[in-house]
């Protein structure tokens, strides 16, 4: 039984790290699920101090990721309604790989900016590259945070199995 645990906290760990920059996954949430999972389960293979800074770069990431793209949109004159037009375009273009989130985002806070927010062409189009440079900021974030976490694991974890 404890093989299966491991294995469905390792499979946790790598689909949070891809879900780190896919936009349908919640990557770090899924890494933190799998540390949860293994402190719950197997409680003296990790320990309280490594579960709680992977905690710490959890609630960093989510604040990260938030706002970066507020950010993104207010540097470049953006609304919520860019920030929400380019939620739903990253959603259309990811599956189109990155060039297509990028591109995505960016139609979509243009679209959702010029009736939403009544804005002039050229404030949609600055908004929507507000917002999508906000989104990429906001994914590096989030990325720079699952690795962090998968490293404070891997550190606290490998030498309670050597």
């Amino acid at each position: 039984m404890t093989v299966v645990i491991w294995i469905v906290i390792v499979l946790l760990l790598l689909a949070g790290l891809v879900g780190s920059v896919v936009p349908l996954l919640p990557g770090t949430t899924l890494i933190l699920l799998g540390v949860l999972l293994q402190k719950w389960l197997l409680p003296a293979t990790l320990s309280r101090a490594a579960a709680g800074w992977i905690a710490a770069f959890w609630l960093v990431s989510i604040l990260a990721d938030l706002g970066c793209a507020l950010l993104g949109a207010k540097w470049f004159g953006g609304s919520k309604w860019g920030v929400a037009g380019a939620t739903g375009g990253a959603l259309a273009g990811m599956f189109f790989s990155l060039p297509g989130l990028v591109l995505g985002s960016i139609l979509g806070a243009m679209a959702a900016e010029k009736p939403g927010a009544r804005r002039s062409p050229d404030e949609a189009v600055r908004s929507g590259a507000g917002v999508a440079a906000g989104f990429l900021l906001g994914m590096v974030a989030r990325l720079g945070c699952a690795l962090l976490m998968t490293g404070i694991y891997v550190l606290a974890v490998l030498p309670s199995r050597a």
